[in-house]
């Protein structure tokens, strides 16, 4: 019988699937890395959202381990070398948390834009802070899109035809003709969108090349009234440049649902600044997004052991 170690929360369609299919299925969420050594010993499949870390370690401990699953898009948290070398196939959700992540990241331009959490927070503490809470509209401004993929181009058709937003982009490989068309976006240089941009929202995984691809030099190339937006990896943005950006007033403020270091320590910097919203790490975190997500790996995984 095939096994299947589930490491991560799995919609329970996706769980159905795989016993429906006669595979046993051992959940255990989030283990650390000694106990998912312990656990993947004997499993056939291991399925993973952005933890645990398939290390390169756990992966030589698998003994019988033929595919690796991420439910979801990134494969960062995967030693993709290791499972290549020992002929693991890894698979993953590239088109299920799309729609979920470019909603995310019009509601943290709209929360940072109109000051939503500072506004809240104020009202808590039973301050009526409505001229600090002085924010600015969506329609009209330039949205710079850097990574043009699937989500970069959702979020990019949300801000052109519902705010009204002008689309500029920056992205290795140019956008088909009818999607710069459709949202009359226009291909830039990585320079010309940062002091072009009323809001740049970031939408490329993390690699050697773009790790801290936004850094303190390209941080001051930016309005001085312009928004960070941050729903891809916490690497892509160098943290102690941003913060002192923030402090300092080189842009006007920042949405980050991803950080260098997850979870955010307590009492962190960025915690204690008006000027940025933070979310944990939720843009896939949506009933939908779980769904899509969980039936596409299992259905991925069912697929390759009927081969």
């Amino acid at each position: 019988m095939v096994k299947v170690l589930v490491a991560a929360p799995l919609h329970e369609k996706a769980i159905n699937l795989l016993k429906d299919a006669g595979f046993e299925v051992v959940y255990e969420e989030y283990p650390d890395e000694e106990r998912l050594i312990e656990l993947i010993r004997d499993a056939d499949a291991v399925i993973v959202r952005s933890k645990p870390r398939i290390t390169r370690r756990v992966i030589e401990a698998a003994g019988k381990l033929k595919i690796i699953a991420r439910a979801g898009v990134g494969l960062d948290n995967i030693d993709l070398e290791a499972a290549k070398e020992k002929g693991i196939e890894v698979v993953n959700a590239p088109a299920a948390p799309t729609q979920s992540v470019a909603e995310l990241a019009i509601g943290l331009m709209l929360a940072v834009a109109r000051k939503i959490a500072f506004a809240d927070r104020k009202m808590r503490e039973g301050v009526w802070a409505k001229k600090q809470a002085m924010g600015v509209e969506l329609k009209g401004k330039t949205l710079g899109v850097i990574g043009m993929g699937r989500i970069g181009s959702t979020v990019a058709r949300i801000a052109h035809h519902g705010f009204g937003m002008k689309i500029i982009y920056y992205d290795a490989r140019r956008c088909p003709k009818e999607i710069e068309k459709e949202l009359k976006a226009k291909c830039v240089s990585l320079e010309e969108l940062l002091k072009e941009a009323d809001i740049v929202t970031l939408h490329v995984p993390l690699v050697p090349a773009t790790r801290h691809l936004i850094n303190e030099n390209r941080l001051k190339l930016m309005k001085k009234n312009a928004i960070l937006i941050n729903t891809a990896r916490g690497g892509v943005v160098d943290t102690n440049a941003l913060v002192k950006a923030l402090k300092e007033g080189w842009i006007a403020g920042a949405g980050l649902d991803v950080y260098e270091e997850e979870p955010l320590p307590p009492g962190h910097t960025l915690t204690k600044l008006d000027n940025v919203v933070l979310t944990p790490h939720i843009g896939s975190s949506t009933l939908e997004a779980q769904e899509r997500a969980g039936v596409e790996v299992a259905g991925k995984i069912i697929e390759f052991f009927k081969k």
